[in-house]
Parts: structure tokens; sequence; C-alpha cells
């Protein structure tokens, strides 16, 4: 018998092995090269501990507060695109163990579960990602549900201008689930012959043209506070803070998007002097122990967000 899988390298290796291969590729790969994917990764290793001694450490109290939410400890689940990919019940499992675990989750734009279902499955904290598209009446509908529905923070990507050249997918022509918080809203049915359909149908859908000015307008749309996904550069923190956003997320998309953009963790502390404590900072990428935790708290993070696979859309 085999042995049980003690972290999460073993448990992607057992995930390898049980998903289809477009299925494992689409969820673990990177953009181009695979560059910052590695680096991702590579930079937390870079980082060393000075340990001191002899203080006492027999009470520990890991919990913290995200937009005055308690969670048991410094980790939030990321937004990560179809879970059913790998679990039948997809995110409606992924809130259930967020929920169990007391921790925030951050429901994805591309989920394999609506709005409503993840809402009514539990009393997790959710937070709901969502990107901006061409029509900008979608955008504000799924605002409007995700209110109703009780989710408490909205989470805008605004790194994706244009999908990453994802090259594992172009080869193993993944073709993409339904969205499902999408139906009746966009049709979906943009075909390529060429490779992955999910580069022919973001490039249809996204808008390139998505920039500051249009904080303003997501503001006027919404009552819930709102947290940038995507920032790399002490320009970038400075004017989060300046068009009034509730939080920062250090973000390169899980290495998804540009290739050879710096890993996050490496760009971490230089946000957060940027931003002098104004608003909460958050970090995703490469994280794979509680080690990482610890250092991306030791360079400012209130918290970083993980997920299952390197996925971050």
């Amino acid at each position: 018998m085999a042995a049980e899988p003690v972290n999460l390298n073993e448990f992607q290796e057992l995930a390898r092995l049980a998903l289809p291969k477009m299925y494992y590729d689409f969820y673990a790969g990177g953009a181009e090269d695979e560059h910052t994917l590695k680096e991702n990764v590579e930079a937390f290793h870079r980082i060393t501990f000075r340990p001191r001694i002899l203080v006492d450490v027999s009470r520990i109290d890991l919990s913290t507060t995200i937009l005055d939410y308690k969670i048991s400890a410094p980790i939030i689940i990321a937004p990560t695109a179809w879970h059913k990919l790998a679990n039948p019940e997809g995110e409606v499992a992924t809130a259930r163990a967020a929920a169990s675990c007391n921790t925030i989750m951050v429901l994805s734009f591309t989920s394999s579960s609506s709005i409503e279902e993840v809402a009514a499955s539990c009393n997790a904290v959710c937070f709901y990602q969502l990107y901006v598209l061409k029509k900008r009446d979608i955008a504000a509908t799924l605002v409007q549900r995700a209110e109703r529905n009780g989710f408490k923070a909205l989470v805008l990507t605004a790194d994706a201008p244009r999908l990453g050249r994802r090259e594992a997918d172009i080869k193993n022509k993944m073709i993409k689930p339904q969205l499902k918080n999408l139906e009746g809203l966009l049709s979906t049915k943009v075909s390529s012959d060429t490779g992955s359909n999910l580069e022919a149908d973001a490039r249809e859908a996204m808008d390139a043209s998505l920039s500051w000015k249009d904080l303003e307008w997501l503001r006027s749309i919404t009552n819930l506070p709102i947290l940038i996904k995507g920032i790399l550069t002490r320009e970038d923190a400075i004017k989060a803070v300046e068009v009034g956003v509730a939080g920062i997320i250090v973000s390169n998309h899980g290495a998804r998007q540009l290739d050879y953009s710096p890993a996050t963790i490496s760009v971490l502390e230089e946000v957060v002097h940027a931003v002098k404590g104004r608003v909460p900072i958050l970090m995703d990428g490469g994280v794979r122990r509680g080690t990482d935790v610890f250092k991306a708290l030791a360079l400012g993070a209130q918290a970083v967000l993980v997920s299952f696979s390197q996925l971050h859309l």
C-alpha cells in the first residue's frame, strides 16, 4: 500500500496520476517558458530564517482578521477555475472545506458551480472574483448576484487584458467547460481549429480597455469592498490606494499571464513599503508549505491565497 501523501508536492503528484492529461496541464501549467511558474516556488527557497531561541511558544494563535472577518489562519482559498474538472461537487465542495476550516473562499469568475449554488451550500465567508468584460452589464449582473447571495467582497482581477499564452493548453486543444455563472449572459460558442478555445473565447469577451478610471464605475455599482488582484509594483500599489481599494493582492496570476514577470514573494516587500499599512496586502503564487506562509507574513503580507494547483484565474 502506497504511503499517504504528507505535503502539497505529493498531493500534486497524485493529481497528475488521477486527472486526464489535458486537465492536469490546465491546472498546473504556466505561460510560455514557465520561467515565472518555477520562480514563484524557487524565490521562496532563497529566503532563510534567523531563528531565535528560548522564546515561550507554548501558546500559539494563528488566527487573523481580513476585512473584519476572523479566520483560523492567514491562509485563504484563491479563485481557481472549473473545480468540477477535478471533483464532481466542484466549488460547492471547496466552499464546504473553507467553512470547516474557518477561512475565506474566493469564488472564481470561471467557476463550474454558480454563485447561488455555492452560497446555498454552507456558511463559508465568500468573496467573488470579477473580470470586467466588454459587455459591462454582465459584470453589473454578476456583482448584484454576489451581493444578493451574501458574498462579502469583490476581487477584481486586473492583470488579464488578454489571456496569457498557455502553450500546454494550445497543444492539448483544451476545450473549456461551460461558464456556469455566465449561462444566459454570454455565448461561449467560439470555435478554434488551431488549439485551445480558451484564448479565442477570452479574446472575444475580455475588455482590453479596462483601466484605473473604471474603478470609479465599479465602485458606483456596488457597496461591497473591492480588492484588486495582480499588483507587482510600488507604482501600481500606490495608485490602488489612491483610487480607494479595500485591499491589494500581490499576484502574477499564478505565472499564467506574463512570463518573466517577477515572483510574487520577491516584490511583496516593495508593495508593503509603498502602501504603508493603509490597506491589507495579501499575496498568492508559489506557496507550498507553512514556512512559505511565514515568509510572506514576515515580509508584510496579512495572509496568503492558496489553491489545489498553481492555477489562479
